[in-house]
């Protein structure tokens, strides 16, 4: 008899997992598996909208070029004619302060400068902020010694190196948009592995980076994004294509887990109880911990993740009405501006394809309690207050021809200081369950390319 397998959630992990399980069973595995989603809609913060010649993202707009998951998996799908590049010769990001947008340096990641001359030159940093750039390679060996051997949060990391200005100016800003928490919550070994590991090696941050363009030498570095030319949801839409129709219970959700000598008995919203031997647990964190709670109340305790919202509001501007926007990919609006946003997108700007010739694409992002307090406002309540704050930074703004809001409410799970350490407990008791995986955007990593990954990882761990 088949191997039975069933799948909570199809969000972008729960699907990957399920494409992967499809392309095993056609490939000879013993396996069958449902896939049960309590919405009406697969790809969960995944959705692209697509209208008079817009492609606007209401959620994330692509994935991040350095992590190869979400590439390989759209290559295997036949989208490789689909993949683009974002448009890194006019990358600029901007960032309020003081109610002006000033450039953030080139050779900028994240908020560590490859040439510390650019940062010299920039307005956008007071003289002691410049200092503390200055100083930060000087410092290599006191900054690789004073290292911790522990967890701690993003503000203590940037702040040691660079000190309280950068952490306010960019560094929260920009963690903020990908998380839309707490940098003096965050950890740092969850969020900022990479920079984690460049200062073990080499103290300074600045430096790190130097060495890394030195190895580069003239080649073309990657550039920073990748998205797909008709929106990142064709990538759902092409793993459900490729998965069979009858695996799909949409509306149909999970309200309880009973674990049982054999594998696991299963109960649905409509009362149906079904028995699998495997379950990959797929949900929202919140979901998940409440399934997990009558199985083993110390897994679900560390399932206890902290989250927060986003509220995306989108705009497309035909031809005749288009604004004109500053060159670049988009704004940061730090803590303390007279803006209500925590970004804004220029959507056009950053990847080819997303407004008609001509046209542009601008898209208004909440984060944290700002989201929360728009949620249970209408959507014509949230584009005006969006609006009213995009005009704050760019002027006065036309009417739009398209409007698209989305809320996304506690979709986004907060990597606090000691993250890592309470995964491993997690997945000790996991382990101990047994026939059970967790898989979504709480535990490994948020971005695409990650939950591809960790989705795929899961099912092919049934055949090894």
């Amino acid at each position: 008899m088949a191997r039975s397998v069933a799948i909570i959630g199809g969000g972008i992990a729960g699907l990957a997992t399920a494409y992967q399980l499809q392309r095993l069973r056609e490939s000879g595995a013993d396996l069958a598996f449902t896939l049960f989603e309590q919405s009406n809609r697969l790809g969960g913060i995944v959705e692209t909208h697509r209208q008079d010649g817009f492609v606007i993202e209401c959620g994330p707009d692509g994935w991040v070029t350095d992590k190869p998951w979400a590439r390989e998996l759209a290559e295997e799908l036949g989208l490789a004619d689909e993949i683009i590049p974002s448009n890194d010769e006019t990358r600029v990001t901007w960032v309020l302060r003081d109610g002006e947008l000033l450039a953030m340096p080139d050779g900028m990641r994240m908020m560590v400068p490859e040439r510390v001359e650019a940062v010299m030159h920039s307005p956008l940093f007071s003289a002691s902020a410049r200092e503390a750039y200055a100083a930060e390679p000087g410092r290599a060996e006191e900054l690789k010694a004073s290292a911790p051997d522990h967890d701690e949060s993003v503000a203590d990391f940037v702040k040691r190196h660079f000190g309280d200005e950068v952490l306010r100016v960019v560094g929260a800003p920009l963690l903020g948009g990908v998380f839309g928490g707490d940098v003096e919550r965050l950890s740092v070994r969850s969020v900022m592995a990479p920079f984690v590991s460049m200062e073990r090696e080499h103290g300074s941050l600045t430096l790190a980076l130097q060495a890394r363009a030195a190895q580069r030498g003239d080649r073309r570095a990657a550039t920073v994004f990748t998205s797909l030319r008709t929106g990142t949801a064709t990538l759902i839409d092409r793993m459900v294509a490729a998965i069979s129709p009858e695996a799909i219970l949409l509306e149909r959700s999970i309200v309880s887990m009973q674990r049982t000598p054999g594998g696991w008995t299963l109960r649905d919203n409509l009362g149906n109880e079904t028995a699998f031997d495997h379950v990959m647990l797929a949900a929202p964190v919140r979901v998940a911990a409440a399934l997990v709670v009558p199985i083993d109340a110390e897994a679900a305790s560390l399932l206890k993740i902290p989250s927060s919202s986003a509220v995306i509001a989108g705009f497309g501007y035909t031809p005749e009405a288009a604004p004109q926007l500053p060159a670049g990919f988009g704004f940061l609006s730090p803590e303390g501006e007279d803006c209500q946003l925590l970004a804004g997108t220029f959507a056009d700007q950053k990847f080819d394809g997303r407004a008609p010739q001509g046209g542009k694409s601008i898209r208004a992002y909440f984060g944290g309690e700002r989201a929360d307090a728009l949620i249970p406002r209408s959507d014509e309540e949230i584009a005006a207050f969006a609006k009213q704050e995009l005009e704050k930074v760019l002027g006065p703004l036309p009417a739009a021809a398209v409007t698209i809001v989305r809320r996304w409410p506690d979709a986004l799970p907060q990597y606090e200081v000691g993250h890592g350490e309470r995964m491993t407990q997690l997945q000790q008791r996991i382990d101990a369950i047994g026939a059970l995986h967790l898989l979504g955007n709480g535990y490994q990593g948020v971005g695409l390319p990650d939950l591809v990954r960790d989705g795929r990882a899961a099912a092919r761990s049934l055949v090894a």
